[in-house]
């Protein structure tokens, strides 16, 4: 168990799993260092296998699941080879925890350190590091054509009566890709701050996370999830037109129908684990400001029965709603027919428990993928396909949730 100390400060946390937390006390956290660990496949008893090894420490854990626990959680496997080769699990227990919040830095730590590990915090002034960007050649695995052909497919699908609204995804990725990760994140976070950003690092693999999505947390007895879908672009020169462009997302029926398409999958999936009639949406359609962007958000919360574990949750609930579409067996069973790559850490999530089984995972998106022995890179993104969809504007979309990363690899 980790021994905790107090100390006032100021901290950039670099070189670590951090993990943003938007909540009112604006919580970062950071864990270094491997304790313990466990690595897993997908279709091995994975989530059990994880409730024991949570249950046998009740220490802080962190780590991810890949969207390839679909096959866990919904039968569905994944015909397609995972090009990064992130763990579709993977969590650890680690030497450090470093906690900031508006008042105090918070250090744990197995030995009784904390002053060395404060000294060290404290003397240490990051710069921004030379990175390469400008030379990657960034290739797509769907070409415009071939996107909105696969639109006219995956459209005629929601006709027939198979789904109502498909997530379907696009991947860019670099070859030959010689990168500094740490240099990637500094920049990305600069250009893209995000509540649920992550630098997440296993050995040779890193994950470059700005990441605006809760996927689901727990505080106590309570669960909540707070689902995006609805995006639009903001006018950062002009307030009027920007508040213009929050009223026009707020009002556009397109947007708030395929919302609370995701919100009442959000719904079923919480009554899976909570008290009846427990689950209630906090809040409906809310328009929430990023630095380029405006998203529409809700907040679904309800109350877990008693005996409710972590693996329960996560087998009612992943991968998100947001990411899949409805009905998510069959949504996901059309995404591997349709995306010829497979998502990987894209569409997972990456988070922390706490020693009292409180939780707080995001969702992966807007994030780099990277692999530094084979000098591999990707990048996923994607929006919400329904029967009213225009291919062209879809298309737009991607290209606009990409831009921010775009920016950041070609070095501008």
């Amino acid at each position: 168990m980790l021994h905790w100390s107090h100390q006032s400060g100021t901290c950039v946390f670099l070189d670590s799993h951090t993990y943003h937390n938007p909540r009112q006390e604006h919580e970062c956290i950071a864990a270094a260092g491997v304790h313990r660990k466990l690595s897993l496949a997908a279709g091995n008893h994975s989530l059990e296998n994880l409730q024991e090894f949570i249950d046998s420490q009740r220490d802080w854990c962190f780590g991810h699941l890949g969207y390839a626990l679909k096959e866990e959680t919904l039968s569905v496997k994944s015909s397609v080879k995972n090009r990064i080769a992130f763990p579709d699990l993977f969590f650890f227990i680690p030497e450090i925890v470093i906690k900031l919040d508006s008042k105090q830095l918070h250090i744990g730590s197995l030995e009784d350190n904390h002053e060395f590990i404060f000294n060290n915090v404290m003397s240490h002034h990051p710069e921004l590091r030379s990175g390469k960007g400008a030379d990657i050649c960034l290739r797509e695995t769907i070409d415009r054509d071939t996107y909105l052909s696969q639109l006219a497919r995956i459209q005629s699908h929601i006709a027939r009566g198979d789904c109502y609204e498909l997530n379907y995804c696009i991947e860019f990725f670099a070859e030959q890709a010689d990168l500094d990760p740490l240099y990637l994140y500094q920049q990305l976070a600069s250009i893209s701050p995000n509540p649920f950003a992550a630098y997440y690092r296993l050995e040779h693999l890193y994950l470059i996370c700005a990441s605006p999505e809760r996927f689901i947390g727990k505080r106590g007895a309570e669960v909540f999830s707070q689902p995006i879908k609805g995006t639009m672009r903001r006018n950062t020169n002009n307030v009027s037109e920007d508040n213009r462009i929050k009223s026009s997302l707020l009002r556009s029926n397109k947007e708030r129908s395929e919302h609370v398409m995701i919100v009442d999958l959000v719904r079923n999936d919480l009554s899976r684990v909570c008290a009846e009639a427990s689950v209630q949406v906090e809040e409906l359609f809310g328009i929430y400001t990023f630095p380029h962007l405006h998203h529409m958000i809700s907040t679904v919360r309800g109350q877990l029965r008693k005996g409710i574990k972590f693996s329960d949750i996560m087998k009612a609930t992943f991968p998100m709603g947001s990411m899949t579409g409805a009905p998510k067996k069959r949504v996901l069973e059309l995404i591997d027919q349709y995306e010829p790559t497979a998502r990987g850490m894209f569409s997972g999530t990456l988070g922390y428990i706490n020693p009292e089984g409180d939780f707080d995972f995001n969702v992966v998106i807007r994030s780099i993928v990277y692999n530094q022995d084979l000098r591999l890179l990707s990048y996923h993104v994607g929006s919400g396909i329904t029967g009213y969809a225009d291919a062209e504007k879809e298309y737009e979309e991607c290209l606009l949730k990409a831009e921010a990363i775009e920016r950041v690899l070609k070095g501008e």
